[in-house]
This record gives structure tokens, sequence and C-alpha cells, in this order.
């Protein structure tokens, strides 16, 4: 999920890659922030920007 977020993916684009609801991505985004200490869409992108090259 990581991976798709750091090609600054939209949910619904992720979703259709992996075949399921942009709601569920929506979901895991907001649970990897989360678990992250994250605070917004932004922190997130680029935190999967700045370790792209570990995923």
């Amino acid at each position: 999920m990581l991976k798709f977020i750091a090609e600054d993916k939209t949910s619904k684009q992720i979703g259709e890659e992996l075949f399921i609801s942009y709601r569920t991505v929506e979901t895991h985004r907001a649970n990897i922030s989360r678990k992250l200490d994250l605070r917004g869409s932004l922190a997130l992108v680029k935190f999967a920007v700045a370790h792209k090259s570990e995923l």
C-alpha cells in the first residue's frame, strides 16, 4: 500500500490496481497513519516517499 502511496496514486487508482474498493484503501491508509503516528494524508505521502527504496 505504501508503495502505491509513494507513487502518488489516489485511493481510487490503488483500489483499481488491487481489485478492492477505494473505501478499503482509505481504511488501510488511516490504519497505516495511526500505526506510524502520522497526522494527515500529506504526512503519510512524505513518509512513503522518504522510505520508497525500502518498499
